[in-house]
């Protein structure tokens, strides 16, 4: 990675790799302490805070990159009594550290959620899949590989592109109309999510059409499954989809006109089962918890 190389840049070209939102937001924010100018701790925060204002004017998941950001911040300061009392060099030392370290860990959420939901898929399963979750499409290439036989109802709004990934996979895939969920819910087992956000609520916010996929799966008695990392767990607490700020809800945080239509919507915690995290399997009303300590 290129020294004098921008940290937005480093950002997009993460993006482009299909990276992650939230892990290319902390790709970029490591680039800032690598040649960052800054002569205090202070001075430095205010760096990263602004280059993430930056981050989401690109067209992404802004609620990816808030709360993994803030989730960043917060863990390469966590050591705060020693960068009280070290000099400024050796506090950005101890911070790229940190920040490397983090990486790390995130680096095998993927792994660790997919090992998480392995039991939870059974052969001759049928689930239905609404969404462009990189983690759920890791569990499931990792359950095909493992031997388990299982089919995928893929609704038409989560993407070609996804739906490629699983034939190349050799998973049984078959896409299904937004509007028909309700025709074929009684043959599925579980609904699996994903999410690019997780609210203090324990609901997430995730692609449009989550909600109503939830609702007609909760009516049927279905359960449904949200698989998600634990930086996307964010301080919001929204009780309707109003709640939902116009920033996370608009492509690049924006809403250029009224015809505009948002990219998400708010699914409330009675309407899901499980959560399957790097943190390991919580119930929605354990996320509060868990954000707590993720912000000690």
């Amino acid at each position: 990675m290129a020294a004098h190389e921008q940290p937005i840049n480093i950002f997009k070209s993460a993006l482009e790799r299909d990276v992650s939102t939230g892990i290319a937001a902390i790709q970029g924010l490591m680039q800032v302490l690598r040649q960052s100018g800054a002569k205090t701790l202070q001075e430095l925060i205010e760096l990263l805070k602004s280059e993430a204002v930056k981050f989401k004017e690109v067209d992404c998941s802004v609620i990816a990159v808030t709360s993994a950001c803030e989730l960043f911040l917060r863990f390469i300061t966590l050591a705060h009594t020693q960068l009280e009392s070290q000099d400024f060099a050796t506090c950005l030392t101890l911070m790229l550290d940190r920040g490397t370290h983090f990486l790390a860990k995130l680096d095998v959420s993927g792994e660790k959620i997919s090992q998480g939901f392995q039991p939870f898929l059974q052969d001759g399963d049928k689930v239905l899949v609404h969404g462009r979750s990189r983690i759920v499409l890791s569990a499931l290439v990792r359950a095909a590989r493992s031997g388990v036989e299982f089919q995928v109802y893929l609704t038409r709004s989560s993407g070609e592109k996804l739906k490629k990934r699983m034939d190349a996979e050799n998973i049984s895939c078959i896409l299904v109309e937004d509007m028909g969920i309700g025709y074929i819910i009684n043959q599925i087992d579980c609904v699996l999510l994903g999410a690019e956000g997780v609210c203090e609520s324990g609901g997430i916010v995730n692609q449009l059409g989550s909600l109503p996929v939830a609702i007609v799966a909760n009516k049927y008695n279905k359960p449904v499954y949200t698989l998600v990392e634990s930086f996307k767990f964010v301080r919001l607490y929204p009780l309707t989809q109003e709640d939902i700020p116009i920033e996370y809800q608009y492509p690049g945080g924006r809403k250029d006109d009224a015809t505009c239509s948002p990219r998400l919507d708010y699914t409330p915690p009675s309407l899901l089962t499980l959560l399957f995290t790097d943190l390991g399997i919580l119930t929605p009303s354990a996320v509060s918890d868990e954000l707590i300590n993720l912000y000690l």
